[in-house]
């Protein structure tokens, strides 16, 4: 379960998607994430399942990948599915005992969980195909309005960048430490759901103590090399847009118009 975990990670290929501006990466995702709650209908779900179908295809990351990520929030998809199901109000379906399925509590259940799968595949491919350094060159590019009323931003991208490099490695560490728990007798899989997240214990302590070992260990190398921030820094492979990345903006730009149109006209 936790080798399944793909979000935070890169995988390395050579795609029209993955030399795209990281910029660019950053709105279409955010673009795609909000077209997700501008649509409500099947056909702008179908709409947004094809145009992510097609950036999946494009970007070479193997549609396998891409579906062994989901595996690690299947737990999620089933409450939020649940909720919806039991707990919309509606024209009544199916009766159990003093729960109720609705026809409308269904409707919703199904667009949640596809709507939150799409959201989860969609932020993973943004992550699988731009490396964590370019992912804090484009945020702090499209942040540095924001320099303007005193907002951090280099430190806020530096955050975010040394978040998505330790994903990989605590996912490597809980990985070793469960196995070697499991080598000493311990059971993750048997049990309630109390005796399992009591299990959990014995994992959990020793990964924060390497986090926070971690953590310490990094800022003390940036505080020996007189890290003082992003003020008069300079690029070495400075951003700029070149003509892929202004048509990613178009084909955006134009999936989004089309999802609008969806909205209004059905």
């Amino acid at each position: 379960m936790i080798r399944d975990i793909t979000l935070g990670q890169y995988y390395q290929a050579d795609s029209v998607i993955h030399r795209l501006d990281p910029r660019v990466k950053l709105v279409a995702t955010i673009g795609f994430i909000i077209s997700l709650f501008v649509v409500d209908s099947w056909v702008g779900y179908v709409a947004a399942a094809l145009f992510l179908a097609c950036m999946i295809k494009l970007s070479k990351v193997p549609f396998s990948y891409m579906v062994k990520g989901m595996r690690a929030i299947v737990f999620i998809l089933m409450i939020t599915v649940v909720f919806n199901l039991f707990l919309t109000p509606g024209e009544p379906l199916v009766s159990v005992w003093k729960l109720t399925i609705t026809k409308e509590g269904l409707r919703i259940a199904v667009m949640m969980a596809v709507r939150l799968s799409f959201l989860i595949v969609g932020s993973s491919l943004m992550t699988l195909t731009t490396t964590p350094n370019s992912l804090t060159d484009g945020m702090e590019k499209l942040m540095k309005p924001l320099k303007y009323v005193k907002v951090p931003v280099h430190e806020i991208a530096m955050m975010m960048s040394i978040a998505l490099r330790f994903i990989p490695i605590l996912l490597e560490e809980t990985d070793k430490i469960m196995k070697a728990q499991i080598a000493r007798g311990a059971d993750f899989e048997s049990g309630n759901l109390i005796k399992k997240a009591k299990a959990m214990v014995p994992l959990l302590v020793p990964l924060f103590i390497s986090a926070f070992r971690r953590a310490n260990d990094l800022a003390m190398a940036m505080e020996a090399r007189c890290y003082r921030g992003g003020e008069h820094r300079t690029k070495m492979k400075p951003l700029c847009y070149r003509a892929a990345d202004r048509a990613a903006y178009g084909v955006l730009l134009a999936y989004f118009a089309g999802c609008v149109a969806i909205r209004i006209w059905l």
